[in-house]
């Protein structure tokens, strides 16, 4: 038979594989080209996929092969080096291609829809517009809001983001232009950004200098810069960013939260004024997707998002900078569990450029292999300017009485603090009134109907949370087993902590950030914004709270309670709250004001705790790593994990009981295996999970099982009554 083309398209499917079929009909071979988006027959439906490769074959092997219905892009979305990492990728986190390619893609193009136009819609202040006072619209509220909202921004804005915000809508639109205070042009959305201030850049300090003339352009390299906190980072990063801007490439740069976006945001359009692409969940789809374009065109000279705009195509990368390496956010772990983070290394590689790590608290994995030669470690022991490290005690609260987990020398300090002008931080990592809610006659306790999990008291909805799957109710009157109208609640979160505040200091401002005060668009830069601006004394929050925020006014850090982290199960708990104390920790004293650190704790004299005190994160990390090498733990091993979720409680220990023994079967006693066991929270949202975790002195060992045993899993036929994943460098065992 002739030989025929056929085509190897990554549908999004859970299976581990490309499918083929044949090209659509009266499509020219100059038209197949890989990275172009391929809606293709699937099942009973259709789906869009993208194309991996064409073959060549005499007879598709003997297969009835299905015909592609539709090339769906003109020209690759995806170049050859784009599609060659999503397909490592999906190799080595044992994902399906189809799933991990499908994750690349900006949600329209993923249903197949045409890319939206690069050009956006952008309205601007005119002369004469620019010359009026929103208040004299009078009854025109909606023009007042536009033409307000204008002027904040500068004097542009594209329409998308003025309708995102609330600008008085269309109608509002064109009667500001019918006046003509306002016109309507197409530009890229780069264009819209603001230029830069004029002002130089402040002078690198010698470790600066020493950290940006150690990174060469020219080559691949990894390099961890480790980085007291306020020593001045996101300084090494800009200048980085501008020699890779005046060589001509692209840079990326990754940030764990979407709240630490606004900031570096600003702080890069003022610096460079020129072509910064915004990529993260936060932003309209359509947003997205247009600074997508932009990247992948070349056109966005600086990508800056949060972890999955690694994935973003950049056919200019000359620079990789991931700020905060060691947040745990760099890793997905649903779906498509990859490490941001670690493909970044990757991603560097394959492009030949420079990728720099930073964080005060470098992991330790990224420790380790600093140590071992296959980072540079760079350090900036020095806080810039003139501010100091700030002193850091620890409270005994042992036999101590707590209001709202606030001890008697933590309030006198937070009355010392105020009574001087300066602004304190309060850290207290749980949201919420009160994590139980108990019935003082009987002894019940508010549970998850769902979950093997405590309800957490919001005291402003009146409603009962399950932190874990969402799942609400009200909060009862009486106890539902005694009939006791006497509930109480015991311990406290951000919003017990902000009544008693407001109680002892009614005259302060308090600023309380967390996930409940900062779900609406816009809520957290205006919070931190009015913390800058000095209209708030206290500041209450979470981890939101606790990184990459710069208030030279805070001299006083409080951290409510981290004993936690001292007896977790996870083995990793004294690393993430060794981090989490040093990161705190580092909002206060960043000006010339100093600052002081109170730390309450039960276990004053734990030796973790007295060392981080006492020689600070480093000390505790070489501990921590010599603890880790002695248990032959990451990152001296190399791990895998299987989860399994049923609605039936024994299945998921009947299929890994299965899986492990296949396991055991293919390993030839290289790889250890820990387990069946019930997972740390075993029911969760309904469902009974239960986790297999393997272990491999060599990667190359379990990289090699993964190969071979994920693609037998499904055959198993234990594996039809549960949902299971597989979860390579696993960060979490939730």
């Amino acid at each position: 038979m002739p030989e025929q083309q056929i085509l190897r398209v990554a549908v999004p499917a859970p299976l581990h594989h490309s499918f083929d079929y044949l090209p659509p009909a009266d499509t020219s071979t100059e038209q197949l080209l890989p990275g172009v988006r391929v809606r293709v027959p699937f099942g009973r439906g259709e789906r869009c996929g993208v194309l991996l490769e064409v073959v060549t074959a005499a007879d598709a092997d003997g297969r009835r092969l299905k015909r592609a219905l539709a090339l769906l892009d003109a020209a690759p979305l995806f170049s050859a080096a784009d599609l060659a990492l999503l397909c490592w990728a999906a190799r080595y986190y044992q994902h399906p291609i189809g799933e991990v390619v499908a994750n690349a893609l900006p949600l329209r193009l993923r249903k197949g829809e045409p890319p939206l136009p690069v050009l956006q819609r952008i309205w601007s202040l005119t002369a004469l517009g620019a010359r009026q006072n929103p208040l004299a619209l009078g009854r025109a509220a909606r023009q007042a809001e536009l033409l307000a909202l204008l002027l904040e921004s500068g004097g542009s804005l594209g329409q998308e983001q003025i309708l995102q915000a609330g600008g008085g809508g269309r109608p509002a639109l064109q009667a500001l232009e019918r006046k003509g205070w306002i016109t309507l042009d197409e530009r890229l959305p780069a264009e819209v950004r603001a230029a830069p201030t004029g002002h130089p850049p402040p002078p690198l300090n010698a470790d600066q200098q020493a950290a940006v003339a150690a990174v060469d352009l020219a080559c691949f390299g990894s390099y961890l810069l480790d980085g007291v906190t306020g020593s001045g980072k996101t300084e090494v990063y800009l200048a980085l960013v501008e020699r890779a801007l005046a060589a001509g490439r692209q840079a990326l740069v990754l940030v764990p939260e979407i709240g630490l976006t606004p900031q570096l945001i600003r702080r890069f359009e003022r610096r460079l004024g020129m072509g910064l692409a915004v990529l993260h969940s936060g932003l309209a789809a359509g947003e997205r997707e247009r600074a997508w374009h932009l990247a992948r065109l070349g056109q966005a000279a600086v990508v800056l998002g949060t972890r999955s705009a690694l994935l973003t195509p950049l056919p200019r990368l000359g620079l990789i900078v991931v700020d905060e390496e060691h947040d745990l956010s760099f890793k997905q772990q649903e779906g498509f569990r990859y490490s941001a983070r670690d493909l970044a290394v990757i991603r560097a590689q394959r492009s030949g450029c420079p990728v720099m790590l930073g964080s005060a608290t470098p992991s330790l994995e990224s420790l380790h292999n600093a140590r071992a030669g296959r980072y540079r470690h760079l350090r900036l022991t020095q806080r810039a300017g003139e501010a100091q490290p700030a002193r850091l005690d620890l409270l005994d609260i042992r036999s101590v009485r707590l209001e709202a987990g606030l001890s008697p020398v933590l309030l006198r300090m937070l009355r010392e603090t105020l009574a001087a002008g300066n602004q304190a931080l309060l850290f207290i990592n749980r949201r919420g009134y009160a994590p139980i809610v108990t019935c003082h006659a009987c002894g019940w306790v508010a549970q998850c109907r769902r979950c093997d999990a405590r309800l957490t008291l919001h005291a402003a909805s009146r409603l009962l949370w399950c932190h874990h799957c969402g799942s609400q109710r009200r909060q009862e009157s009486k106890c539902p087993e005694c009939g006791d109208a006497d509930l109480r609640t015991l311990g406290q979160g951000t919003e017990r902590v902000e009544e008693v505040l407001a109680g002892y200091f009614p005259e302060a401002g308090i600023a309380r950030i967390d996930r409940d005060t900062t779900r609406r668009k816009g809520s957290l830069d205006r919070l931190l914004d009015g913390i800058r601006q000095g209209k708030y004394s206290l500041l209450l929050g979470t981890q939101m709270l606790a990184k990459g925020h710069h208030f030279p006014d805070v001299t006083l850090v409080g951290i409510l309670d981290v004993d936690q982290g001292l007896f977790g199960a996870d083995f990793r708990a004294a690393e993430r709250m060794a981090q989490l104390v040093v990161q705190v920790a580092g909002r206060a004293g960043r000006a010339e004001k100093p600052g002081r650190v109170l730390i309450q704790t039960r276990h004053p004299d734990h030796p973790l705790m007295q060392r981080l005190v006492s020689q600070g994160y480093a000390a505790c990390a070489t501990e921590l790593l010599a603890e880790r090498e002695a248990a032959a733990f990451p990152p001296y091993s190399y791990q895998a994990l299987l989860r399994a979720e049923a609605s039936r409680e024994g299945a998921p220990r009947e299929f890994l009981e299965e899986a492990a023994g296949l396991a055991e079967t293919l390993a030839g006693g290289r790889v250890e295996l820990w387990g069946p066991v019930p997972a740390p929270m075993e029911r969760r949202a309904g469902r009974y999970r239960a986790h297999l975790l393997l272990q491999a002195d060599q990667r190359a060992d379990l990289q090699r099982l993964l190969c071979v045993w994920v693609s037998q899993l499904a055959k198993l036929k234990s594996a039809r009554r549960v949902r299971w994943s597989i979860d390579v460098d696993p960060q979490e065992m939730f």
